[in-house]
């Protein structure tokens, strides 16, 4: 069982839902993300995504893009991020790191570290054996990682780098939309692991107003084909929302409230207004 198998199993154990915080990794400092991770588990956050700075993303607001340019700015690239986790690790071994980005950077890290770009291709007949694994999915096992999402990579294009990735234990994540068919969704359920992200609205990262009713209509159409754990984000401000978020999908993710929180704070105070944020939202969770 996965980490983030583990621990979705434990919180539902509880009767609790998962909370998941999304930060820029180097952002808004190169050398802060270590402490940040550990200040937001501090808070009561379960599963952390990292979000890998890259220069031309399609679903991210302008927030995000903002934090991903200064990251960049900052050196922080593929391999910067591998290390921070790595950092995190020495320190926790138990709360699970999902990497979001895109593909371009993953498949120059193969290129730059001894293989192809990763062939996404689809498989026709019975799975053979598991390919080697990629220079990505190495290190990153190796780090830590223990889920990727990668916004570029349709699900029925990447079933290779699905299995090199449950090889080495970790889980490939896939977005779902309110514009996702059914065809799509039986699509992402037959390699999804770990959970899935419903993006709430349609456009970026933290555009337009969540409608919680029509979230809530969705998720037993989607659950209708998704048999793991799904998140929810997009439009998650606020403790209020989460909370109604929350009490109909397994996780809540949150992003650009906290980007916009730690902009331009005092590099003391990151951490802090971090963990003072998600422990709010935690309250508003269990409450």
């Amino acid at each position: 069982m996965s980490r983030i198998a583990a621990t979705f199993s434990q919180l539902q154990a509880q009767g609790r839902k998962a909370l998941i915080p999304f930060v820029t990794a180097g952002f808004p400092y190169a050398d802060v993300t270590p402490e940040l991770m550990h200040a937001m588990v501090a808070g009561g956050a379960d599963v952390i995504e990292l979000g890998v700075p890259f220069s031309d993303p399609s679903a991210d607001g302008p927030v995000i893009q903002k934090a991903g340019d200064k990251a960049l700015a900052a050196g922080i690239g593929l391999a910067q991020v591998l290390e921070m986790v790595r950092v995190f690790r020495t320190q926790n071994q138990t709360t699970p790191v999902v990497l979001m980005g895109y593909a371009n950077p993953v498949e120059r890290y193969n290129q730059k570290h001894g293989a192809p770009a990763v062939q996404a291709t689809h498989r026709q007949a019975a799975a053979p054996a598991a390919p080697t694994a990629s220079p990505f999915v190495r290190d990153a096992a190796a780090a830590g990682v223990d889920g990727v999402l990668i916004v570029d990579y349709p699900p029925e294009e990447c079933e290779d780098f699905a299995l090199d990735l449950t090889t080495h234990g970790m889980d490939l994540i896939f977005l779902l939309a309110p514009t996702s068919t059914n065809e799509r969704m039986a699509q992402v359920a037959k390699i999804a692991s770990g959970y899935v992200y419903y993006v709430s609205l349609k456009g970026v990262t933290g555009s337009g107003a969540l409608d919680t009713d029509a979230v809530k209509a969705m998720l037993p159409r989607i659950r209708a084909h998704v048999r793991v754990p799904v998140g929810v984000g997009f439009g998650i401000r606020d403790a209020a929302t989460a909370k109604a978020i929350g009490e109909a999908a397994d996780a809540v993710v949150i992003g650009s409230k906290i980007i916009q929180l730690i902009d331009s704070q005092p590099r003391d105070q990151v951490a802090a207004i971090a963990q003072t944020f998600m422990r709010e939202i935690r309250n508003a969770l269990d409450s």
